[in-house]
């Protein structure tokens, strides 16, 4: 107390100082933290003639594999958290890739790598994200077909504008609708022609007003549920046309349904606040 009344300018300095270091390491360990689990219940029409048990699925998005946030000993631990949780099925939402974030960075390959060790009786299904787009800004990203390779060599099944069944569930996965136009009329047919509840897989919320009034759950990722929300403002910016509208959670909109994650890994930023990482339990019971 003497010292701060004897220097209250030099005081003020230090504590200044305090919180600017302070500040972003916090921000930073947020980042760091293991994901959150959020639990939800959904029920769907299953198809007539097939088990009317219900299905335990684990919703994986936005890894953006790249430090000082996330790290393939992170990765290795979120996914023996997901494993531990016993899903039926796993779909992994997109934006594999990280960007530089003063940190370790990876290639594409390496950056799915840890999906490797994922395990379900169902398998693993993948759409991609944005951040794995290849163009002439984002050469990291590979091609198409090397895409399917690669996931291939994990054993798990990408899905493009394409639709594939799994237990009850027919999964439609959508191309990135942020860098490519994703062809929705004939994934949905893709779907209705294999049978199953249906259950669409996409990296962000954008595609979910462009889909039918009919029973349907959609699963996004891409908002990281705003990455940084303010006290009282909570979440001011989400890379979406549609603004905060669809940032985080459960939207249900007449018969369809969709879950946005927040993901794990963070984009730009190594940051988080109010916006914890987190993965989804979804239980899809049959009507």
């Amino acid at each position: 107390m003497n010292f701060i009344r004897r220097r209250p300018f030099l005081s003020a300095l230090l504590l200044l100082l305090l919180i600017a270091v302070a500040g972003p390491l916090w921000l930073l360990m947020n980042a760091r933290a293991m994901p959150v689990v959020r639990c939800a219940d959904v029920v769907l029409p299953f198809p007539a003639g097939v088990s009317q048990q219900p299905i335990r699925v684990a919703l994986l998005t936005d890894t953006h594999l790249s430090g000082p946030d996330n790290s393939p000993a992170r990765m290795a631990r979120i996914v023996a958290q997901i494993n531990g949780l016993n899903p039926d099925l796993i779909l992994l939402g997109g934006d594999y890739i990280g960007d530089n974030k003063w940190g370790a960075t990876y290639d594409a390959r390496h950056a799915i790598a840890p999906f490797a060790g994922l395990r379900a009786p169902m398998g693993v299904v993948a759409v991609l994200g944005n951040h794995d787009s290849r163009s002439r800004k984002n050469r990291v990203a590979l091609s198409a077909d090397d895409w399917q390779r690669a996931f291939a060599d994990l054993g798990i099944t990408l899905v493009q504008d394409g639709a594939v069944r799994r237990g009850p569930l027919a999964i439609g996965g959508l191309k990135d609708i942020y860098t490519r136009k994703p062809d929705i009329p004939d994934t949905l047919k893709a779907m209705q022609d294999i049978g199953g509840a249906p259950v669409i897989l996409s990296h962000g919320p954008d595609v979910f007003p462009l889909l039918p009034d009919a029973p349907s759950l959609t699963l996004v990722g891409h908002t990281h549920c705003g990455q940084v929300a303010l006290p009282f403002a909570g979440i001011v910016y989400v890379p979406s046309r549609y603004g905060t509208r669809y940032a985080c959670g459960r939207y249900q909109d007449g018969q369809k349904a969709m879950i946005v994650s927040g993901g794990v890994g963070t984009s730009g930023l190594p940051f988080r606040m109010l916006a914890s990482p987190d993965i989804w339990l979804i239980t899809i019971r049959p009507r």
